[in-house]
């Protein structure tokens, strides 16, 4: 069986524990790579480091699979390397630029972290990015354990590649390879009509809605997501 080099894309605040179950849950025909999207603070570095990780695999072609702030970095790898890409899964994201409104509460929150009140995710947050049967317990507590992982300094990177992401709704007709959109049915983040207007504008695009999920479905849903992207992987 051929095994497909497989770029995962991590969101804000999140590692590697985002994809740990797909990781694993696809190791028989995929060769994962979790890029470090940490680093940086704009997203055609972290395209470009990105992509260095899969030349540094070995990796000529690859699927990618982004969520959230790692669907915008996927959608900046298909800028810069579409003939490496064979195959493109988005969740929980969008291909829009902030609204104004947006673009105010994330500098708002950017000055309160600078001025030394980084809470990373707290039980107070957990509402917008899980959904309310994941809200306490274990899976809480790993999504709340990811963000102060990942830290202060690289939230700050973060947020200002989101901030200075571009509008790539123009670009989505330029994709022509087997394209994945998947959103959980409660995300308020990056809500069902974002995934249904990407999933339009993309040639062939395969658009499944997750029950039951909120913003993090590869950690909400894992067996749901795995076989989702089984299926997308061939």
């Amino acid at each position: 069986m051929t095994v497909l080099p497989l770029l995962l894309l991590p969101g804000l605040l999140c590692d590697e524990r985002l994809w740990r179950d797909q990781a694993a849950g696809l190791a028989d025909i995929a060769a994962p790579v979790v890029a470090d999207l940490t680093r940086d603070d704009n997203l055609a570095a972290m395209a470009a480091r990105a992509v260095a990780a899969m030349d540094g695999a070995g990796a000529a072609r690859f699927a990618v699979a982004g969520l959230s702030m790692g669907g915008y970095v996927a959608l900046e790898v298909m800028r810069q390397v579409p003939g490496r890409v064979e195959r493109l899964a988005l969740f929980d994201t969008s291909a829009r630029p902030d609204t104004p409104e947006q673009s105010r509460q994330r500098k708002g929150l950017m000055s309160l972290t600078r001025s030394g009140q980084f809470r990373g995710v707290t039980p107070r947050l957990l509402p917008r990015l899980l959904h309310q049967d994941h809200q306490s317990g274990p899976l809480a507590a790993e999504v709340m354990a990811m963000a102060e992982r990942v830290g202060r300094d690289a939230f700050l990177r973060q947020q200002s590649a989101i901030l200075g992401r571009p509008d790539s709704r123009g670009d989505l007709r330029c994709i022509a390879v087997p394209t994945l959109v998947g959103v959980g049915e409660a995300d308020i983040l990056t809500p069902p009509e974002l995934a249904e207007e990407m999933a339009e504008a993309i040639r062939g695009a395969v658009l499944r809605r997750v029950p039951g999920c909120a913003h993090l479905q590869p950690m909400e849903a894992p067996e749901v997501v795995t076989a989702m992207m089984r299926d997308w992987l061939g």
